[in-house]
């Protein structure tokens, strides 16, 4: 199964863990992704209720470089793909927008027209590879895991999305798969601050601080998660939630695509383990190691 790969800015940088950890299981999978040729930044979400149409005609050149391989347009960043879904709804939807996005495109050499199918890496590894595959290659049962499902409010959001919006069950039904728990998990949509962490600090601490004391009350012995900023802020900023609220929080946050490779037998080093912010410790390190 081949792809179109827009990896996004935050997987070549602040969460090259998650890029590692696709790169280790893609292959078992039989997931090929070829990256875009010459991708540029989506503008990310942030941008769009600054500079709207800028922020469309930059996503929308993304589009237009990918349209030409007649593949399916992948990317593991949940922002991204928000944001590329956005630009091509309104584009196909709004007539106003298709014409202006046009002109921007065809000032810049590129033309599109509308036929890309943006799609989220978990989506392909749940509905194109499918649980069954997956299961098929676990080497290590992960049985006694508990693990609390976040999705965070951009995945679900787009409503041509591929999961429930309200209460998604993608990320569950994988855990399943691998032998693990799936714990009650409420909040799995909430917003984690997102970037308000580099303007409101607190604010988004707070935030952080809601979905950590969920999974700990559920018994959580991770928490997984599909978006770069998501796990940034719920792994490296646990810290100072704890300094700030006094918490005692020690919860390891993980990308599906880690847990994924753990199943499978990979190495942690090549899954990027060893990098997070809150390591891996006590009973889940046990069940790691154990299984």
């Amino acid at each position: 199964m081949k792809y179109t790969y827009y990896p996004g800015c935050s997987v070549r940088a602040t969460a090259n863990i998650y890029q590692d950890s696709i790169d280790a299981i893609a292959p078992a999978l039989g997931v090929e992704l070829e990256e875009l040729d010459d991708w540029n930044c989506c503008g990310a979400t942030a941008y769009m209720s600054v500079r709207e149409l800028m922020s469309f005609a930059i996503s929308a050149r993304n589009l237009a470089l990918a349209e030409k391989y007649h593949r399916d347009l992948v990317t593991p960043c949940s922002a991204c793909y928000l944001v590329l879904n956005k630009t091509n709804h309104y584009f196909n939807d709004y007539p106003e927008m298709r014409k202006k996005l046009g002109q921007a495109l065809e000032a810049g050499g590129l033309s599109y027209s509308g036929n890309i199918n943006v799609r989220h890496i978990l989506d392909v590894v749940i509905n194109d590879v499918g649980t069954e595959k997956i299961a098929s290659l676990v080497k290590k049962k992960l049985k006694g895991l508990k693990v609390a499902p976040y999705y965070g409010c951009q995945i679900v959001r787009p409503e041509m999305g591929f999961d429930d919006p309200d209460d998604p069950k993608s990320m569950d039904i994988l855990i399943d798969a691998l032998g693990a728990e799936t714990v009650k998990y409420s909040l799995k949509t909430k917003c984690c601050g997102a970037s308000l962490m580099g303007t409101e600090e607190k604010m988004a601490l707070k935030l952080c601080r809601e979905l950590l004391a969920d999974a700990e009350r559920n018994g959580a012995h991770c928490i997984i998660t599909l978006c770069p900023l998501c796990q940034m802020n719920l792994d490296i900023y646990q810290s100072k939630v704890n300094s700030l609220f006094k918490t005692k929080f020690k919860i390891p946050v993980i990308y599906f695509t880690q847990l994924i490779g753990l199943a499978m037998g990979v190495k942690p080093e090549k899954l990027g383990m060893k990098r997070l912010g809150v390591k891996v410790s006590g009973e889940m390190k046990r069940i790691i190691e154990g299984a």
